[in-house]
């Protein structure tokens, strides 16, 4: 039967009919092992029928067709029809040393052969997972020494509500529950790590937030700081946190938690006053702080994690992405001497965890992925070289008509757009068209940019070379003029 007649079979619905060996050879070729190119409209079929997809309007994807990526390499990404894009947010921000590193692959297969899976339950351990916690202590501050895995940072961030909850009630002081955290913040999808996110959109599905979860206002000097010059807005978002402790009591909040920079709610890094102040009030009123390393962390910022960037001293930070550079699913909480001390010394069962906590097929993949980072010193090339050049690259986009601010920190970038740069007005369409176009635009262009409202934003592989860094500049400045002549059709006017 040659392939397109099993299509046509496979598409009016004759799957169950045509027998394993059949169905096996059509998405195996026996001489190469290897996935074949089927066509596009065929798996696109199947995923509209089979496949709900996250953060999706199904109704807008049943229409547009979903893109089938199948390949990648470096820091380019090859769809099912052969075109090639320049992958500028590391798939989920977390591809940090780029795609096709077979020593990943070799690793995985290695520890699949000899231990696939047992779980760290019941006083039980691996040698993977033992190596990697001994690998990650030694990169972290020193007075951080001990991690709890999960396969996730939505999952880590769960565990954070529980472990901060039960360190306070393990020393006598179980009144102290509340999380704050900030508006526009992500920190998950799950009904827990949802709830600490600050994101409206996600808190109006669900029931969210969960209660004892507080918000405050989040350090956007472009969107929200008006004529206050940043350092002075900076101090104030900080100064938010010690009125709203002083509103709750101290006596009942267990912690707070943040991003070094906002990630998902639109790279929005903090003026310089911000975190120095944040530090301050944690530590004056006896609240844990939470550093969310999901996106910062493994070198994006040019550190092992973005606290270091901003000088902050957490008692728990949150890992995961960079950690495999997403190649397994793994993440994690790495917690204070402060705080697993207390655990260790009081006792008493911590009635939490996952069955994929510390899986070894992930966290051997984890060790490999950090001795990559670590031995061709990636973070340091990325604090020393790329990061500045892209910096450099990336603020010449200033001058462009479209852009009301390039701002870049490490190796992630917003770009704000609006039609008049002296006001930062928004655009006379409903939120978020423009930079729905201008995503669109990029796409057709053969580059993965991200929207978020009418911003743009990249977050690179971090092995992305100076000459990729111009081809990404080229590819957003070509799809910013396209932008800029499609709303001017609209009848944007430009000042």
């Amino acid at each position: 039967m040659v392939e397109q007649e099993f299509v046509e079979l496979l598409v009016v619905g004759s799957i169950p009919t045509l027998g394993t060996t059949l169905w096996d050879n059509f998405f195996m070729d026996l001489n190469t092992s290897k996935i074949n190119n089927k066509p596009t409209s065929f798996l696109q079929e199947l995923d509209l029928e089979h496949h709900l997809h996250p953060f999706t309007d199904h109704k807008e994807l049943k229409s547009k067709k979903p893109r089938v990526i199948v390949r990648g390499d470096g820091v380019f990404i090859y769809d099912n029809d052969g075109n090639r894009y320049l992958d500028a947010m590391s798939g989920l921000w977390c591809v940090n040393i780029g795609y096709g590193r077979k020593e990943l692959a070799l690793v995985a297969k290695k520890q699949m052969e000899e231990l696939p899976y047992y779980n760290t339950f019941f006083q039980t351990s691996h040698p993977p997972v033992i190596e990697l916690s001994t690998k990650i202590a030694s990169l972290a501050p020193k007075d951080m020494n001990t991690i709890f895995f999960s396969s996730s940072g939505s999952e880590a961030n769960e565990t954070n509500i529980r472990l901060v909850r039960h360190y306070w009630a393990s020393i006598g002081k179980p009144s102290k529950k509340i999380i704050i955290s900030r508006r526009n913040a992500y920190h998950g999808s799950s009904m827990g790590a949802a709830s600490l996110g600050g994101m409206s959109s996600m808190h109006s599905q669900g029931g969210l937030p969960i209660p004892n979860i507080e918000h405050i206002n989040q350090p956007y000097w472009y969107g929200e700081g008006k004529n206050q010059a940043p350092e002075d807005f900076g101090k104030q978002r900080a100064l938010e946190l010690e009125e709203k402790i002083n509103e709750l009591g101290s006596e009942n909040v267990a912690a707070f938690i943040g991003e070094p920079v906002q990630g998902a709610g639109g790279v929005i890094i903090p003026p310089d006053t911000y975190w120095p102040e944040i530090q301050r009030i944690c530590d004056e009123h006896n609240i844990l702080l939470i550093s969310d390393e999901v996106i910062c962390g493994f070198g994006r910022l040019g550190f092992w994690f973005g606290s270091e960037s901003f000088k902050i001293k957490p008692d728990i930070m949150t890992i995961a992405k960079g950690l495999s550079s997403g190649y397994q699913p793994i993440g994690g909480s790495i917690i204070s001497n402060k705080i697993a001390e207390t655990l260790e010394q009081e006792g008493g069962e911590f009635n939490h965890g996952y069955t994929y906590s510390a899986h070894p097929v992930a966290a051997a993949v984890a060790l490999e992925n950090i001795r990559i980072l670590d031995e061709e010193k990636i973070v340091e090339k990325v604090q020393n070289t790329t990061s500045k050049y892209l910096e450099e690259k990336w603020l010449l986009l200033n001058d462009h008509p479209l852009i009301g601010e390039a701002r870049i920190k490490g190796m992630m970038g917003a770009l704000e757009l609006t039609p008049e740069k002296s006001k930062r007005s928004p655009f006379p369409l409903p939120e978020g068209e423009a930079g729905m176009i201008t995503r669109e635009i990029c796409i057709k262009n053969g580059l993965i940019m991200r929207a978020v409202g009418d911003k743009m934003i990249i977050s690179p592989p971090l092995i992305i070379e100076k000459n990729e860094i111009d081809e990404l500049i080229d590819l957003i400045w070509k799809s910013l003029e396209e932008s800029k002549n499609h709303l001017e059709k609209l009848g944007i006017a430009f000042n």
